[in-house]
């Protein structure tokens, strides 16, 4: 592995990362509802599923979904209903105040892993990418560089957006306006979920 591929790597990764999807629409909402501590948890959590999509890639795990579709199907169901259930609880609180108990850090961390962990095609996408930019037949050491390196750009970029999305300013302006802003997040994300669920 040469350096020029883990540039590759980090540039399609940070295109990924800044896309709009459930992981950036989840934490954003997250952040904006629950403060800049939740947030934080919840673009960890995101950042750990995420590496550990790429490391199941190296291990092969996009061969055995191909091998056992019933596998795909399976996860990708049950990925598709949790953000219709995400979708229906932020669509049902909209109107609701904001509680005064923060969001647990580790209910915040587990939230953000169970979204990544939601869409299994995140290991087909970087099933795909590693085949594209990365030579066949790395060593151990190089993978785990990968890896690591994935972890680390996922936390780095999804703190930093955090802390953007946190200011008084963009939270004052989210607490104005929250019914309509949940009621698009929960539209988005129920979208998102059905599109997931119906998609082949």
């Amino acid at each position: 592995m040469e350096l020029a591929h883990l540039i590759a790597f980090n540039l399609t990764l940070l295109a990924a990362i800044l896309s709009p999807g459930p992981a950036m629409l989840y934490f954003i909402r997250t952040t904006l509802a629950s403060g800049r501590m939740a947030g934080l948890y919840t673009v960890w959590g995101l950042g750990v599923m995420a590496a550990t999509w790429t490391a199941l890639a190296f291990l092969g795990l996009d061969a055995i979904f191909a091998v056992f579709p019933w596998a795909f199907i399976a996860l990708k169901t049950i990925g598709a209903l949790y953000l219709i259930w995400i979708a229906y609880q932020t669509w049902t609180h909209a109107r609701a105040p904001m509680g005064d108990a923060p969001t647990p850090p580790m209910r915040a961390f587990w939230g953000g892993m169970l979204v990544n962990m939601s869409n299994p095609k995140s290991v087909l996408f970087a099933g795909a990418v590693i085949m594209v930019i990365f030579p066949q037949g790395m060593a151990f050491a190089d993978k785990s560089i990968v890896v690591l390196n994935h972890l680390v750009i996922e936390l780095i970029v999804g703190s930093a957006l955090v802390l953007a999305f946190s200011t008084k300013h963009v939270s004052a302006g989210y607490l104005r306006a929250k019914p309509i802003l949940d009621r698009i997040a929960a539209s988005v994300l129920g979208f998102l979920g059905l599109k997931l669920l119906l998609s082949r």
